[in-house]
């Protein structure tokens, strides 16, 4: 949707929703996918898959309200409910 000066609309006619993700209120369009996110926080380029596209590995696992959405399904899964992000760290 485009607005009267040219701007683009979130089809929600521009409103945000609110949606937490790891403890924190995370401002979208709703019209944001798992894939989309988890893009945005880790700064690479990401496969429909869920797999980089430059082959490096991710060590991220995202549940949405207590549940564990397969990397497979980020693309067609929307930002929505309560979300955790959680990334693998290697150390001792």
């Amino acid at each position: 949707m485009t607005t009267n000066n040219g701007d683009h609309m979130a089809p929600n006619h521009g409103r945000y929703t609110t949606t937490m993700i790891n403890g924190e209120p995370y401002a979208h369009s709703g019209d944001e996918t798992i894939l989309d996110l988890v893009s945005a926080r880790t700064g690479k380029a990401l496969r429909a898959d869920g797999r980089t596209i430059d082959g490096s590995p991710l060590g991220i696992a995202v549940a949405v309200d207590g549940a564990v959405i397969r990397r497979s399904q980020w693309a067609t899964t929307p930002v929505r409910g309560t979300i955790d992000v959680v990334t693998a760290v290697q150390g001792g």
